[in-house]
């Protein structure tokens, strides 16, 4: 076996606030809560879960663009959170980042041609004239013609906008993307031409995708394996295939349950969750989904479970499985 390109191991991120006239009063809220995770080479990974599960925020810790509470990520070999800020620099060089809102993450000041190139200058790659090659061929690869390069970001649809966004990911040749809820924000016909150029890439550049969505749909199409987070913890990790046929965990049951469908007819009734997320400043003891949970237990109420191995590779957080 292969070392994994990306290995999560406790990550943990905690944020403290304080409340009351004097801000004597300490809150304490776990955004992620444990995370154990691998990520091979050239597959992709979906996070999903409801808004709220932390599951941004782990993709912002990969990246180191939030500093964890605990816990260890190594990438390529090297653990990230023992690195300088110019050794992490090198590194963000093999993992890049694409945002949800397309344009909030392009500068509006600079033209396309300047905002990917931006990443070559930062790390130092390539003279004048090769950076140009670069931009221009990175750009072909996206979809656009080079002579666009000298338009400014508004002047472009949200889905060209989104391609940009990959774009600039792209320029420095990474190993890992990590997709922030990359189509959340474009129509549904955009979406579907976004994820098959994301499939386009991965093939044609032998790229690996951590890639986070609310969208269970969305995630089907493009993933390999699936983790699904609730307040901040695994509730269930599988393989693609398996998860939407037989999913283990009442909350990823409910989750499939409430996707719409194509052809209604004879389908199940949809299992509704009822409730809302739990406050994760003051989460509930034992399983954080036991409030909501339709086949709750006594001992869901005290003890909290772990990432049980259930079958064929597949995990589930639930006393169901112990």
């Amino acid at each position: 076996m292969s070392q994994p390109l990306l290995e999560i191991e406790d990550l943990r991120k905690v944020y403290t606030s304080h409340k009351g006239l004097l801000g004597q009063n300490k809150v304490e809220v776990t955004a992620v809560d444990g995370i154990r995770l691998e990520l091979k080479a050239g597959e992709t990974l979906g996070i999903v879960g409801e808004s709220g599960c932390g599951k941004s925020t782990l993709g912002r810790l990969i990246a180191r663009l939030t500093e964890p509470s605990g816990g260890k990520v190594t990438f390529d070999g090297k653990a990230l959170f023992q690195l300088n800020q110019n050794e992490m620099k090198s590194v963000r060089r093999d993992m890049q980042m694409v945002f949800q809102d397309p344009y909030a993450s392009l500068n509006p000041r600079q033209r396309v041609q300047s905002i990917l190139e931006e990443p070559l200058l930062v790390h130092g790659m390539g003279s004048k004239s090769e950076r140009k090659e670069r931009v221009a061929e990175v750009m072909k690869v996206a979809g656009f013609d080079p002579d666009l390069g000298k338009r400014y970001p508004h002047q472009f649809s949200g889905g060209q906008r989104q391609r940009i966004g990959i774009a600039r990911a792209l320029m420095t040749n990474p190993k890992l993307i990590i997709a922030d809820e990359p189509v959340s924000a474009l129509d549904v016909s955009i979406q579907a031409q976004i994820l098959n150029l994301l499939k386009e890439l991965q093939s044609k550049f032998s790229l690996t995708y951590l890639f986070i969505s609310h969208d269970l749909g969305v995630v089907r199409h493009i993933s390999d394996r699936v983790a699904v987070m609730y307040l901040g913890r695994l509730a269930e990790l599988s393989d693609c295939e398996s998860l939407y046929k037989d999913p283990l965990h009442p909350y990823t049951e409910a989750l499939l349950s409430s996707v719409p469908v194509a052809e209604p007819a004879g389908r199940k009734e949809p299992i509704v969750i009822k409730g809302d997320m739990p406050n994760p400043a003051d989460p509930p003891k034992g399983c954080a989904f036991h409030t909501r949970c339709p086949k709750v237990m006594s001992m869901c109420k005290e003890v909290r479970p772990e990432l049980y191995p259930v079958k064929d590779g597949r995990f589930a957080a639930c006393h169901l499985y112990a």
